[in-house]
C-alpha cells in the first residue's frame, strides 16, 4: 500500500517554489522518511490484515460461509501474518526514530528536542514494543492481536497526519526557521 501510493506521488508533478532550507538537503532526509514510511506502511498492512481476521471471524462465528468468507485468508493466516510483520514493521519503524535522530544532531547539535512529533512517534514505538512483548510474553494472538493492530495504526495515522494539522512543531517545516531563533538552517 505505501509502495503503491509513493508511486502514485510521483507521478504527480509540482514545482518547488522557494529553494529548500539547508537542513533538507541532507543525505539523512531520504534515510530516514523511507524506513519511516515503510514502517507506516507495514503497520498499515497489518492494521488491514487485523480487519480482515474480525470479518473473517464474524463470518465463521454467525456461519456466514459465503463468496467473502471464501476470499479472505484463514484467520491462521491472518494471525501468522501479523505475528510475521509486527517485528519487521518495528525494526523499519525504530531505524526511521534513530535515523531521524541523527539527522537532529547533525542538523541542529542534539539528538532529540520534544517535538510534539517525536514525542508521538516515540509513543507510537512505546506502544508497538508493547504488542511485541504482549505477543512473545503474554501469548496474546487471534482476536486481541488483530485489535491490537487495528489501534496501533490508528496511533501511527494521528502521528503521521494528526500532529502536523493538530499541533506542529518543527517537523511541519514551518516555522523551522523560529525553531532555531537564528536563522541558521
Amino acid at each position: 500500500m505505501a509502495t503503491v501510493l509513493m508511486l502514485f506521488a510521483l507521478t504527480l508533478s509540482y514545482q518547488v517554489r522557494e529553494p529548500l532550507v539547508p537542513i533538507l538537503k541532507s543525505w539523512w532526509l531520504p534515510i530516514h522518511v523511507v524506513f519511516a514510511l515503510l514502517g507506516n506502511g507495514v503497520f498499515a498492512f497489518l492494521a488491514i490484515s487485523g480487519l480482515m481476521y474480525l470479518l473473517q471471524e464474524r463470518f465463521i462465528k454467525t456461519k456466514q460461509i459465503g463468496r467473502i468468507h471464501k476470499l479472505l485468508p484463514s484467520l491462521e493466516t491472518l494471525d501468522f501474518i501479523n505475528r510475521r510483520g509486527l517485528p519487521i514493521g518495528f525494526f523499519l519503524l525504530s531505524t526511521g526514530i534513530i535515523s531521524g535522530a541523527l539527522w537532529a544532531e547533525s542538523a541542529w547539535g542534539f539528538y532529540w528536542s520534544w517535538d510534539p512529533k517525536e514525542t508521538w512517534s516515540l509513543i507510537t514505538w512505546f506502544a508497538y514494543a508493547a504488542m511485541i512483548h504482549q505477543r512473545l510474553a503474554m501469548g496474546w494472538r487471534g482476536r486481541r492481536a488483530a485489535v491490537l493492530s487495528i489501534l496501533g495504526f490508528a496511533l501511527v495515522l494521528f502521528t503521521f497526519l494528526g500532529v502536523s494539522a493538530l499541533i506542529g512543531g518543527h517537523h511541519a517545516f514551518q516555522g523551522a526557521q523560529r525553531f532555531m531563533g537564528s536563522g541558521e538552517l
